[in-house]
């Protein structure tokens, strides 16, 4: 496939754009800045673009297949954010634009903060609260896609914590919730592999079980 990648400089973004290549794909990796991407090959093509510019972005989804964002902006404490809706927003328009139909993002687990309740202590005390306006505005673009893009074939994948760890062949397990439990209804999890989420928003790509579903998932221990 033809794929577009948003955040292709991030740790998530350029395990996606790796395991992409690897897996034969063409990749075009859209960037605020050229100089940060440091994987080279000759399916991968990185290109200059402004992700809040619906034109800017229209430019380089020309005969795409399909388009993965794994953008991600950090937290304020005492502000709200708008990068996760401002950013979709622009995506959307220009996948309409061009005739792209397929997008695949990530979110997070708790972006309703309410379901964290069954998380642990630091979870539910400390870094929910502190990543409070993430959460809300992922969850708002999760909403957006819900309400205004049924025309679109779309997938958001929510994990729980990144680690930078290698990928695995561990199984993916999913649940259409907020959070991935365990059999008493407890997180099963706190992490995952960033790789191990490049590795399921890749397949979900072909699978049509993910058409407008909102999924988390986390790696069976």
């Amino acid at each position: 496939m033809k794929l577009s990648v948003l955040g292709a400089t991030g740790q998530t973004g350029a395990a996606l754009v790796t395991q992409a290549l690897q897996n034969g794909h063409e990749v075009t990796a859209l960037v605020r800045n050229k100089s940060k991407m440091t994987i080279q090959h000759e399916n991968l093509k990185v290109v200059e673009a402004n992700i809040f510019s619906q034109d800017s972005l229209a430019e380089h989804f020309k005969g795409q297949d399909a388009v993965v964002s794994c953008l991600g902006f950090p937290y304020k404490m005492f502000s709200s954010i708008s990068g996760y809706t401002d950013s979709m927003t622009a995506t959307v328009g220009a996948m309409r634009q061009t005739g792209v139909n397929r997008i695949v993002t990530m979110t997070s687990w708790y972006t309703d903060t309410s379901s964290a309740q069954n998380a642990s202590f630091f979870v539910r005390n400390l870094l929910v609260p502190l990543i409070k306006s993430v959460l809300i505005n992922m969850r708002e673009m999760e909403n957006y896609l819900e309400k205004e893009c049924s025309d679109l074939n779309w997938t958001v994948v929510r994990p729980p914590g990144l680690q930078n760890t290698p990928v695995t062949e561990k199984e993916i397990l999913t649940h259409d919730g907020y959070f991935v439990p365990d059999e008493k209804g407890y997180p099963i999890t706190n992490t995952v592999s960033r790789a191990d989420v490049s590795r399921f928003m890749l397949s979900t790509l072909t699978d049509d079980r993910w058409t407008r579903k909102l999924v988390a998932m986390c790696c069976k221990g």
